[in-house]
C-alpha cells in the first residue's frame, strides 16, 4: 500500500529577491534531447505545479547566439520553469543566468553532474566535481548576478576512491546554492548500478538547504521509498519519465495523499504518441519526425503489437506514414 510521504508540503527558496515556493515536491529533470517545450507541456498535463527544466544550456553557446530558443520560449509556458546552465567560466555563466532571468526563469540550476565525456573533459557538468574551488566561484558569481534562486544538480563524487559527498555538497551550500539535487551515483558510474540513497540521506542530514533526491525513481512507490530512506525534501524524476510524461503527476499525487492517476491505456498511449509527433512536426517540419521517433518508441510500449508498431515507426520515411501507422493501431485498439 502506498502512503503519503511525511516531508514538508512545500519547498521554500529564498534567493536574493522574493522567496519562491515549490508546491510540488516531484521535479522533472532536464533531459538533453528530450525535455523540450512539447515534452514539458505533456508533463504539465499531469503535474501543473511541478518545477520543470529546459534542456541543458551551454552558457558559452548562448553567449554566441546558439540555443536562444530554449530560453526565449519560457514566456510561452505556464508553471515554474528552471533553466539549467553548464560551463566552466563563471562570468559566462553569470551572463547566461541574467538572460534566463530576464526571459522569465523561475530559478537557475547549475549542472555539476552530467557525466557525458565531451562536457566533463572541458570542465563542465561533472567535471566541476574535480574543481571544487572553481565550482564554488561559479555558484557565487551566478548568485550575485541574479535575484532568483540558484540551485545545483550534482553527483556523489567523481569516483569511488575520492568519494566525500558531504564535504562536496557543504561547499556548494556555503557558496550560495539555495537547493541541491543529488544523483545517487558517481560520475564514474554514469547510470550503471543502483543509486546510493543512503549517501543522499547523509548529505540531507548535513545540509540546511533543501535536498532533492535523484536516481532510480521510476514509480510513485519508488519515490515514497526514496523519501523514507533519505529524508529528502523531494525527488527528481529523470529517465523514468521518458515515454511516461504522466510519472511526475503520479508521484505528486502520491506525495500529496491524493489518488494516483492511472497510467494511460494502450489506446491513449498511441494517441499521445500521435499528438507529440504532430506537435514536433508543426514546430520542426519533417525533422520533427526524427525527434519524435525516440518518443514514439518509448511511449508505444507495454501492449500487444507494440514491438511491431515500434519497428514500423522507426522506419516510416515521412510524418504522414508514421501518423497512418498510429491511426491504424489506434483503430485496432478501439475496436
Amino acid at each position: 500500500m502506498i502512503t503519503p510521504a511525511t516531508t514538508t508540503e512545500a519547498i521554500q527558496l529564498s534567493g536574493q529577491g522574493t522567496p519562491r515556493l515549490l508546491r510540488c515536491r516531484a521535479l522533472q529533470s532536464p533531459l538533453a534531447g528530450v525535455s523540450d517545450r512539447i515534452f514539458r507541456g505533456l508533463v504539465r498535463r499531469w503535474a501543473p505545479d511541478a518545477l520543470l527544466f529546459t534542456e541543458m544550456v551551454n552558457a558559452t553557446s548562448l553567449e554566441l547566439g546558439h540555443g536562444l530558443q530554449k530560453v526565449e520560449e519560457l514566456a510561452l509556458e505556464q508553471g515554474p520553469i528552471g533553466v539549467q546552465l553548464f560551463d566552466h567560466r563563471p562570468q559566462s555563466m553569470a551572463d547566461a543566468a541574467r538572460r534566463a532571468e530576464a526571459a522569465g526563469a523561475f530559478l537557475i540550476d547549475i549542472n555539476m553532474g552530467c557525466p557525458v565525456k565531451k562536457i566533463a573533459k572541458k570542465g563542465g557538468g561533472s567535471g566541476l566535481i574535480r574543481e571544487p574551488d572553481l565550482a564554488s566561484r561559479i555558484v557565487e558569481t551566478v548568485s550575485a548576478a541574479v535575484s532568483i534562486p540558484v540551485t545545483v544538480k550534482t553527483r556523489l563524487g567523481w569516483c569511488g576512491s575520492d568519494l566525500d559527498p558531504v564535504a562536496w555538497c557543504r561547499q556548494l551550500e556555503s557558496a550560495g546554492a539555495q537547493l541541491l539535487t543529488l544523483h545517487g551515483r558517481t560520475r564514474e558510474q554514469g547510470f550503471k548500478g543502483s543509486a546510493d540513497w543512503q549517501a543522499i540521506a547523509a548529505v540531507k542530514r548535513a545540509l540546511a538547504i533543501p535536498v532533492i533526491a535523484n536516481g532510480d525513481i521510476n514509480s510513485a512507490a519508488d519515490a515514497l521509498r526514496c523519501l523514507e530512506q533519505t529524508g529528502a525534501d523531494g525527488v527528481m524524476v529523470g529517465r523514468g519519465s521518458m515515454g511516461a510524461p504522466w510519472l511526475v503527476g503520479q508521484i505528486d499525487a502520491a506525495l500529496s495523499g491524493r489518488p494516483i492517476p492511472e497510467a494511460p491505456s494502450a489506446l491513449e498511449r498511441v494517441l499521445l504518441a500521435k499528438e507529440q509527433l504532430q506537435a514536433l512536426v508543426a514546430a520542426k517540419g519533417d525533422h520533427g519526425l526524427l525527434i519524435a521517433r525516440k518518443h514514439m518508441g518509448w511511449t508505444c510500449n507495454g501492449f500487444t503489437g507494440a514491438p511491431q508498431l515500434r519497428h514500423a515507426l522507426m522506419r516510416a520515411p515521412t510524418p504522414a506514414e508514421a501518423i497512418a501507422l498510429l491511426d491504424q493501431t489506434a483503430a485496432a485498439l478501439a475496436s
